[in-house]
């Protein structure tokens, strides 16, 4: 394995929710110690089970692998350090300065932004302190910080005062008023990350295009902070030997085989690594040890029995949707998850059925175009361009609320707005754009801005107090956002996949949305096996995996939920659209 070869003190791994970075993580660990290495293995996953993998408690403190001489572990707890980083801030403030703007800081502090930054905040005293060094040879970390809460930390100015004037007051600052105090610690731990001599980045991805786009971007973002030598690893990918004839399972190799062969060039030249897909969850040592070790004897894995009950269709969503006649239809979720699928195929359905629908999308892998315009006379296809979008309302920020300002406050209001919820909220004021046009047609939205943009928007009022003040007198309007809380006119799905990560992922997703004021109003399981029925024996076990996820959303998420299985091909065009909404047998 390339990523294991003269590792340096520190070792990361990043990528999207589900490809498997805790696995990689604890298999490098084990594979690390077992070589005579003193290691730590630090989770800032808020997923995190590295516990249940190795078979004990583990906690906020470190204590020794029994099963791994050599091996120590320590879990964060991204939201218990978020709880602890608000009452920091929020708590010299409680019996100072009135209740509201109180709840209004405890607001502007409750999304995810402040959970990155209070989780950085914790492992920068690793990061930072030269004693672990002396204790352990290597330091691996399951979860790296993102590019998102890199940029937020490399913004240079006097965050506290900005917003104290309330000139930042919609941006994703908010979570960084706390941090002044720490700044040398925080300049010196991203000073770390972005030395090769001390670090290495390890970029997990798996085998799909779409992932593998997400990824190329994550490594242009990195590159441009100075993270600029990270390794690739592909993990989960199918071997060839464990197709056993199953259509399904062939038609995977040979999607994934493309995706490789078509990589981005932002990845090809990376150092390369791939990881076979094992038929069960990695628990335990001796699973460890076999990831990284040889490639899986595929006829081990014996033929799950996967009973499924009658569960939803796509298409049954798009029934109830398309009985109203009109609306926003506002698809959400984590990248790789299939919004972009999922919202054509809703749109494509009821376009179908004869509905007037206008399909817009601001993800730039996006294919809509090219495989659906001008296929239905009904459906209409727009595309907004982040950069673009960006660029326009920095712009128009800089000459509205900037004109008003001197050289320090423009200066200040410029580096406001390079933070990096900047791009969300002005792809969602270009959202807000066609949003009236939900009024007469069906209006889809795919790559929604995410639940804690949406929370700032509302909780800082940002936008609110704008039109207020634009209105004056009069009584009645709308905003945007006054329209993504109304259930009688927007409906939102969030989509997710049948894998633990992801599902908890969503799950995050929809607490946020509700403190937005925003009730979700379906779940959309994406790519499912369990629903395909594969006969291969390891994509059975796969699928015998996802049972209880899928009733963990049904029992605990969402009443109204739908199916989708993984498909042999992927789904391109107006017929295989449609075809994702048909019935499915179920075995």
């Amino acid at each position: 394995m390339h990523f294991l070869h003269a590792l340096p003190a520190y070792v990361f791994f990043t990528g999207k929710g589900g490809v498997g970075k805790t696995s990689l993580a604890c298999a490098s660990a084990v594979r690390l110690a077992d070589a005579g290495q003193r290691v730590l293995l630090v989770s800032t996953d808020p997923a995190s089970n590295i516990g249940q993998v190795f078979g004990q408690t583990i906690g906020n403190h470190i204590v020794a692998i029994a099963a791994v001489p050599g091996l120590a572990a320590l879990e964060i707890d991204p939201q218990a350090a978020a709880q602890d980083y608000r009452d920091r801030i929020v708590g010299p403030a409680r019996g100072v300065l009135p209740e509201a703007e109180v709840r209004g800081m405890e607001e502007q502090l409750s999304g995810a932004c402040t959970t990155e930054i209070a989780a950085f905040d914790e492992f920068t005293s690793l990061l930072t302190d030269a004693a672990l060094l002396r204790d352990y040879d290597h330091i691996v970390f399951d979860t790296a910080p993102t590019g998102h809460t890199i940029r937020l930390l490399q913004l240079p100015g006097a965050w506290s005062g900005f917003l104290d004037s309330g000139q930042g007051d919609a941006s994703c600052l908010g979570p960084l008023a706390g941090l002044d105090k720490q700044r040398s610690r925080y300049h010196a731990a991203v000073a770390a990350l972005t030395d090769p001599a001390r670090t290495r980045l390890v970029l997990v991805a798996r085998a799909q295009q779409a992932t593998l786009r997400e990824v190329a971007r994550t490594r242009q973002e990195l590159a441009a902070l100075g993270m600029t030598r990270p390794q690739l690893v592909l993990n989960g990918v199918l071997p060839q030997a464990a197709c056993d004839g199953d259509p399904l399972a062939e038609a995977v190799w040979q999607r994934e085989q493309a995706a490789v062969a078509a990589m981005p060039a932002e990845l090809a030249s990376l150092p390369l690594d791939t990881v076979p897909l094992l038929p069960v969850n990695l628990v335990g040592v001796a699973a460890l040890r076999q990831l990284l070790s040889a490639v899986p004897d595929a006829g081990s894995a014996a033929a799950a029995n996967i009973s499924l009950p009658p569960l939803p269709q796509l298409e049954s969503l798009v029934d109830e949707l398309a009985a109203n006649g009109h609306g926003l239809i506002m698809l959400m979720g984590k990248g790789g998850v299939g919004k972009t699928t999922m919202a054509a195929a809703i749109a494509v359905q009821l376009a179908a059925r004869g509905h007037a629908v206008h399909l817009t999308t601001s993800d730039p892998a996006g294919q809509l175009d090219s495989s659906l315009q001008g296929s239905l006379p009904t459906l209409s296809i727009s595309r907004i361009d982040p950069q673009a979008a960006t660029e326009q309302y920095r712009a128009q920020v800089m000459a509205s609320k900037g004109r008003q300002l001197d050289d320090q406050g423009r200066a200040m209001l410029a580096e406001d707005l390079r933070s990096p919820c900047t791009e969300e909220i002005a792809v969602f004021q270009a959202f807000s754009r066609v949003i009236r046009e939900s009024g007469r047609k069906f209006v889809v939205l795919d790559t929604a801005p995410t639940g804690h943009t949406l929370l700032l928007l509302d909780a800082t009022g940002a936008y609110h107090r704008e039109v207020v003040r634009q209105m004056g007198e009069r009584l009645h309007f709308t905003t945007p956002m006054m329209q993504l809380q109304d259930p009688a006119q927007t409906r939102v799905l969030i989509v997710t996949l049948a894998e633990t990560t992801p599902v908890l992922e969503a799950a995050g997703l929809q607490a946020d949305l509700r403190r937005a004021g925003i009730e979700p109003w379906g779940w959309i399981i994406n790519n499912c096996l369990a629903q395909a029925q594969p006969r291969a024996a390891l994509l059975r076990q796969r699928a015998a995996s996802e049972l209880p996820l899928i009733a963990q959303v049904q029992q605990q998420h969402s009443q109204r939920l739908a199916v989708v299985p993984l498909q042999q091909q992927e789904p391109n065009g107006v017929a295989a659209l449609m075809a994702l909404g048909a019935a499915t047998k179920t075995g």
